[in-house]
């Protein structure tokens, strides 16, 4: 990846600066000169930023500036390249003038790369801890330690954060230019929106005892019956909606092969052309079954970094 574009979560400056997370003493220093971000977990874990025609900003106050004691203890990032240390808490976001309220869906694509990654990291660590306030093994209430990085029980027994990984890939024909199509597959979980119809990439857990790629081929089999050659890995992208971590994948598969979805995962399922995938882009509607408009992954998704490298003739 390097010298290429970054998936939109993928970005980040922060030096996580691990082997400070188990030195209280520094850690203390740390926090009073520190910059902190307020996380929500009433809201979904949103956060407060600057900016609306412009790129948004995350807002970071000083520890003295917290509106009052956050629900969490500090959770301590990484470090600046400036040196100054970044600490994230969950809390009632401050009230200040020029700012509002935004999800990491919605911004992360357009945050500048340190931005983008203090508030992923932020809220991935932030959605562990709501999921681990008990031991799986005991069963006893755990508290965080290590600065955020780790849960202890009553017994020490101590838990790490999790990410659950998942494949998603963009399944292509293999032709070049503007003929070329891709498989997008429209899933039977989300939400109806009227005149509009969402398709992205296929993608799915990697199953225990199970490689990335041998998920792909199962995956994509389960989906809509279609097989797959020519698996090559692209790029990961944290996805904390609440833990994932989204291995990128295009595959080349047989276009005249018949599809067959389960039902029970994909609603809808087709090839598009690259002219198709390109108006839309390019926000004129494409049209697909039952008179809908095509409506495409969002754009802090991997599943539209993939898009855009298939589109682009990277296959």
């Amino acid at each position: 990846m390097t010298g290429e574009p970054a998936p939109p979560l993928a970005r980040s400056t922060l030096d996580r600066a691990a082997h400070r997370r188990t030195d209280p003493t520094w850690l203390a220093e740390a926090w009073e000169r520190a910059r902190v971000l307020v996380l929500d977990s009433a809201d979904e874990g949103r956060t407060l930023v600057r900016g609306v025609a412009a790129p948004p900003e995350l807002v970071l106050v000083g520890p003295g500036e917290l509106p009052e004691v956050p629900r969490s203890v500090p959770m301590f990032l990484g470090v600046e390249p400036d040196g100054v240390p970044v600490f994230a808490v969950d809390g009632p976001l401050p009230e200040l003038p020029g700012t509002r309220r935004a999800h990491l869906r919605e911004v992360g694509h357009l945050m500048s790369d340190r931005d983008a990654g203090v508030f992923t990291t932020a809220l991935a660590l932030l959605n562990w801890h709501l999921r681990h306030g008990y031991s799986s093994g005991t069963g006893h209430p755990t508290r965080i330690d290590e600065a955020g990085w780790s849960r202890i029980d009553p017994d020490g027994d101590r838990t790490w954060p999790r990410t659950d990984p998942a494949m998603i890939v963009l399944v292509h024909d293999g032709v070049d230019g503007p003929d070329g199509r891709c498989l997008l597959g429209n899933n039977a979980a989300w939400p109806s929106t009227p005149g509009l119809r969402r398709y992205s990439c296929l993608a799915g857990y990697v199953e225990p005892g199970e490689s990335a790629e041998a998920a792909v081929l199962r995956e994509v089999r389960e989906e809509v019956g279609v097989e797959v050659e020519e698996i090559g890995y692209v790029a990961s992208q944290s996805w904390p909606f609440p833990g994932s971590l989204m291995l990128g994948f295009l595959a080349r598969a047989d276009a005249d092969a018949p599809i067959r979805v389960d039902p029970a995962e994909i609603a809808h399922a087709r090839w598009f052309s690259r002219r198709e995938i390109g108006a839309a882009l390019a926000d004129e509607p494409v049209t697909v079954d039952g008179g809908d408009r095509l409506l495409l992954p969002p754009p802090s998704s991997i599943a539209l970094f993939l898009v855009h490298r298939w589109l682009d003739g990277h296959c």
